[in-house]
């Protein structure tokens, strides 16, 4: 498949030597020609100098074959504009827009542009790791109604099924971090001892499950 990306930053030449690596297509966009010097030696994909929103910029960098376009330069605006005119004027469906302001990626996200708000995802997990008790968001739905966490679980519910548990919380398991590997949990799977769980709950629903979770489950009658 083939990929181009806006911004050669370190998250750009990053996203673009994996892809090279894993034998992909990729073209990479910036206005600084020095900027591509953070790309390895034997990287194969096209180097273009310009304006990742520019038409003739993203034509040579293979636009109309692209797979997915990711804007990650330093620029909250020239992303969201690079999106916008990658998806309505060339129709790639899979776009995404790196924003470091958290208010503005929920508008886009609602408009329907993926973002990464580098900003507020750094600061959560940054939180979640000097405060106990906390719940890491991992991801959430255009619209807000879902999200998808990784909260801190009391020791009380090991030994519960997965099962018991969505039921008790109306929540969804989608998978289980144990220790190196994972796990996606059937009804019978057993929570154990340092299980980290990646829970989708209904957003008007997470400070209730966060506070369930940090407690002792309730007996049932």
């Amino acid at each position: 498949m083939h990929f181009v990306i806006m911004g050669c930053g370190r998250v750009g030449a990053t996203l673009a030597t994996q892809l090279d690596r894993r034998g992909h297509s990729v073209a990479v966009i910036d206005q600084n020609p020095d900027a591509f010097r953070r790309l390895p030696s034997g990287f194969q994909g096209r180097k273009v100098k310009g304006v990742g929103f520019d038409r003739d910029a993203l034509e040579q960098a293979g636009i109309d074959e692209a797979y997915a376009f990711a804007a990650v330069s330093n620029g909250d605006n020239s992303n969201i504009i690079a999106a916008r005119v990658v998806r309505e004027t060339f129709g790639v469906e899979h776009v995404v827009a790196r924003i470091y302001d958290a208010r503005r990626a929920d508008v886009y996200e609602r408009l329907g542009i993926p973002t990464v708000a580098t900003v507020r995802e750094t600061a959560e997990q940054m939180m979640r790791r000097v405060l106990p008790g906390l719940t890491a968001r991992e991801a959430e739905d255009p619209s807000g109604a879902v999200v998808l966490v990784q909260p801190d679980v009391c020791a009380a519910w090991v030994g519960m099924s997965v099962a018991s548990l969505e039921q008790r919380l109306q929540v969804r398991v989608a998978w289980i971090s144990r220790a190196s590997a994972a796990l996606v949990p059937t009804a019978s799977t057993i929570v154990q001892e340092n299980d980290r769980l990646h829970v989708a709950v209904p957003t008007d629903r997470l400070p209730a499950v966060q506070r369930a979770l940090s407690r002792p489950p309730v007996q049932e009658s």
